[in-house]
């Protein structure tokens, strides 16, 4: 019940904020139009070329509305929007996320193509319902490194440290995995009490993007233990490892969006970077189970 209020007053300030952009000029419509066109979205699909993208796992969790290139506002799916605007205008959806899984960092994602209708007709006092909208990856990025656990060969290596590894799932389409139509196995991390650390990094490192550049890494998870990750950064020669956020438990399987940028660009002199992920039994289980998917580091 207290989710469904703070849903509900959530939606109510989104709203509120819309018209208040409107009423600040952000886009200019017709006369003293007062009554709205509404706008009705359930959902943003994502489509990717596997081979080059990976696959179509996505977290949009919002829409970032345009009109005539002005903001109307950002909207938590599914939304019912308000638009004071008729007739015929120029309308943009830019997919959104929740940046680091944080719900106060709602951006729009970077990475992911608007979706532009040139000439979309506004109908005052009625509701469209705009359906299989789909968005696409930028053509112009940079998949510095995927691992979707699909091949026999996994590109995490563990640490000295780490007395587990991670392994994947057996048989192949077991229900604990994530299913898709491109995804047949995950990867996944037993803790126990006799070995309770898990720690690796990804095989290869890469370069620094340019400063400035926006760098992200995707990940789908399913787990009920805490798990870290972070970079590893290498400058002249000497190796800093910087932690950046901690996953918390999900009993499904969750997609995360996290933000690596800020912290390469402040390592300006470092030649290359690596992900790692790290995690601890918590003192209060005897086992855990990790599941990791889809992992993507993305730069453009």
């Amino acid at each position: 019940m207290l989710r469904d209020f703070r849903s509900y007053y959530l939606g109510l300030i989104i709203v509120l904020l819309s018209f208040v952009l409107l009423n600040s000029g952000c886009y200019k419509f017709e006369g003293g139009q007062t009554v709205p066109a509404y706008l009705r979205i359930d959902t943003v699909f994502l489509e990717t070329y596997y081979p080059d993208e990976g696959t179509n796992s996505h977290n949009i969790t919002d829409v970032w509305i345009y009109v005539n290139d002005g903001l109307v506002g950002a909207f938590e799916l599914p939304a019912l929007i308000p638009v004071l605007a008729q007739g015929s205008n120029e309308l943009e959806i830019r997919p959104g996320i929740k940046l680091n899984g944080i719900s106060s960092t709602r951006v729009p994602y970077p990475f992911y193509e608007p979706i532009v209708l040139e000439n979309f007709v506004f109908y005052p006092d009625s509701v469209q319902e705009l359906k299989s909208l789909t968005t696409n990856y930028y053509s112009n990025l940079n998949f510095a490194w995927m691992e979707d656990f699909e091949a026999s060969g996994i590109s995490l290596v563990e640490s000295p440290s780490s007395d587990t590894t991670i392994d994947q799932t057996q048989p192949k389409d077991n229900p604990v995995a994530f299913l898709s139509e491109n995804s047949q196995y995950s990867g996944v991390i037993n803790l126990t009490n006799e070995k309770p650390i898990f720690a690796a990094a990804s095989f290869s490192s890469f370069p620094i993007p340019k400063q400035g550049s926006p760098v992200l890494m995707e990940l789908d998870y399913k787990t009920d233990n805490f798990i870290g990750t972070g970079l590893l950064v290498w400058e002249f020669g000497t190796l800093e490892k910087i932690p950046l956020l901690v996953i918390k438990h999900s009993d499904d399987w969750n997609k995360i969006y996290i933000n690596l940028g800020p912290n390469l660009s402040l390592n300006a002199q470092a030649s290359e970077f690596q992900v790692y992920f790290e995690a601890g039994l918590e003192y209060t289980s005897n086992s855990a189970t990790i599941y990791l998917d889809n992992i993507k580091v993305i730069y453009r």
